[in-house]
């Protein structure tokens, strides 16, 4: 149901190839979808750069959730740390997309509005944690690279041990503010 898709392309930058990314008041994501104990994959390296960041934008509100990077990380479901409504919400998402949605995900986010070090729920739900590690415009036009303890900042947002891994997701996106976005992931 998203009126537009953000581009994705490989592309080489100097001897690597990379994901460039474009969003023109789109959004959408690139899902790798993997099955690993937490505690076994906890390490998470990353790269991005940045060229364009969408005017408005403030990852902490719906209005202008937007942003030039992210990287998630998405956690199994599981329907026994739901309460009778979740679960319910969770099996009709299922019947519906063929897949319940991930118990919990971690959103690596260039914000921006905001400075790194900032960590918050999502404004649209509370089981997306928002972790800022680049805030912005100082760093436009250079890689960046990023190491994460994923089990720390999952027990850090909430509160508990995660489930296994299911999936890992690059997302660029503009459709909130209706702008432009653009960025490289490696």
């Amino acid at each position: 149901r998203i009126a537009s898709h953000t581009r994705y392309a490989l592309v080489r930058d100097g001897d690597t190839v990379v994901v460039r990314a474009e969003a023109a008041g789109s959004a959408s994501g690139l899902v790798f979808r993997v099955t690993a104990p937490a505690a076994e994959a906890r390490v998470l390296r990353w790269r991005w750069k940045v060229d364009r960041l969408p005017q408005g934008a403030d990852a902490s509100a719906k209005a202008g959730d937007d942003a030039p990077a992210r990287v998630y990380v998405t956690f199994q479901f599981d329907p026994a740390k739901l309460g009778p409504v979740d679960r319910l919400l969770y099996e009709a998402a299922r019947a519906i997309y063929g897949e319940a949605p991930p118990h919990a995900s971690l959103m690596y986010v260039w914000d921006v509005a905001g400075a790194a070090g900032r960590s918050f729920p999502n404004p649209f739900t509370s089981r997306v944690r928002t972790i800022v590690v680049e805030g912005g415009r100082s760093h436009l036009g250079q890689w960046l690279d990023y190491e994460r303890d994923i089990v720390a900042d999952y027990r850090a947002a909430f509160g508990e041990d995660p489930p296994p891994i299911s999936g890992v997701a690059i997302m660029t996106d503009a459709d909130n503010t209706g702008d432009r976005a653009s960025a490289w992931f490696g």
